[in-house]
């Protein structure tokens, strides 16, 4: 009990000083969550310098806001919401309404359950990365986040359908990559 208490008072004093913008909090918060947000933009980014201007311009928000945080609740997931909110905003500033037609989606379906779990985490990052900035973030959205399409087409300003169509062939050309990683010859419409 006594250590809970503590440790919700070490961070309502690091937060306090944050809200009073001391640069020592700034860089401890910055030290304890570089890793799991840096985590969250590589994968909405296409390499790894998107990826930290993503996470700086996510950091800068979190600075800005850091007085709207809730003591008590979970900081990390605070934190994770307003990155994942500074990688659409990136994505709507780079792609404007680039929409795709919905005839052209895929049907995928696989009997390879476990062809996933033979590739590291990096093959998957790697193969994702190579996605175009649409598909990408369409398919972190809704596989990682969890988002409905609903709110995948209001927060990126598109349509439901377009929304579907994004992931289907986000999913069908993420399988063509990790097919093509494993030296297996496939062809590509």
């Amino acid at each position: 009990m006594e250590i809970s208490i503590a440790i919700q008072q070490k961070e309502y004093d690091l937060i306090t000083a944050c809200v009073n913008q001391e640069r020592w909090a700034q860089k401890h918060l910055y030290e304890d969550y570089y890793g799991m947000l840096m985590g969250v933009c590589m994968r909405y980014a296409s390499n790894e310098n998107d990826a930290l201007d993503l996470l700086h311009e996510g950091f800068i928000k979190v600075f800005l806001n850091i007085g709207k945080y809730t003591p008590g609740t979970s900081l990390g997931s605070w934190m994770r919401r307003i990155m994942v909110n500074s990688c659409i905003d990136y994505y709507r500033k780079k792609i404007r309404r680039r929409t795709e037609d919905i005839d052209q989606v895929y049907d995928l379906k696989s009997d390879d359950a476990d062809a996933i779990s033979q590739l590291s985490e990096q093959d998957i990052l790697s193969a994702m990365q190579r996605l175009p900035d649409v598909y990408r973030t369409v398919f972190n959205l809704y596989v990682l986040e969890g988002f409905s399409h609903k709110e995948i087409a209001e927060q990126l300003e598109i349509n439901e359908s377009t929304s579907r169509s994004n992931l289907a062939k986000a999913r069908a050309k993420l399988r063509m990559i990790l097919i093509k990683k494993d030296g297996v010859a496939v062809h590509e419409d």
